[in-house]
């Protein structure tokens, strides 16, 4: 994976943790109190990513953003018929918030699917429960989902014959480590281990 990604839903370029590092510091409170913690860069500040959103959780109910990010969350976009990144990638941040809840440091995993057409909050329910037992599946029409990844900058797109019900998704694997009260802090690549992932939420946590 190239050192530098440029997140082309918000027009902007990051490095992400497990990647490479580096610290974009704006001059703002939050930049200064994460500083030390700080492993990526959003050029045109963090703010950038992150934002309102409407969509349907794994019991069927209308959800958003507030409701969701309700302490610190670490945030994923895939699908649940993903034949191998998403269920990595999930399985390692629940791994994550295992050995969090440990430290005495609670985090939500959450699941936001890409894929609204295959799945059902039943489906996604199914999916994160055997994850993480507190993981929180997300789901909607695509037009929510669509909004949700934006501000995300996520890139998703079906790929395969237009009929074929196998069909598969790429799209961008991040893990994004969220909070109520500062919004985006951090975002994680493939390449972060679950030992990085920790170590850096557990200074975020300490930094708040």
């Amino acid at each position: 994976m190239s050192r530098t990604i440029a997140i082309a839903a918000l027009g902007v370029v990051a490095v992400g943790l497990g990647v490479t590092a580096g610290v974009l510091l704006t001059g703002g409170d939050d930049e200064i109190r994460f500083a030390q913690c700080r492993e990526s860069v959003v050029v045109g500040g963090a703010d950038q990513l992150g934002g309102p959103f409407t969509l349907v959780s794994e019991t069927g109910e209308t959800v958003t953003e507030a409701d969701v990010l309700d302490g610190p969350t670490l945030v994923y976009f895939g699908y649940t018929s993903c034949p191998d990144v998403c269920p990595i990638d999930l399985f390692r941040n629940g791994e994550v918030a295992h050995l969090l809840d440990e430290q005495g440091v609670a985090i939500t995993p959450v699941f936001i699917t890409i894929d609204p057409a295959r799945d059902t909050p039943q489906q996604v329910a199914e999916y994160t429960d055997f994850m993480h037992p507190r993981m929180l599946g997300l789901t909607g029409s695509q037009e929510q989902i669509d909004i949700a990844a934006r501000a995300y900058g996520v890139y998703a797109a079906r790929v395969g014959e237009p009929d074929d019900p196998d069909y598969l998704m790429d799209h961008s694997s991040y893990s994004y480590l969220m909070s109520p009260e500062h919004g985006f802090l951090e975002f994680y690549s493939r390449q972060a281990s679950v030992e990085q992932m920790v170590e850096n939420i557990t200074c975020y946590a300490n930094a708040m």
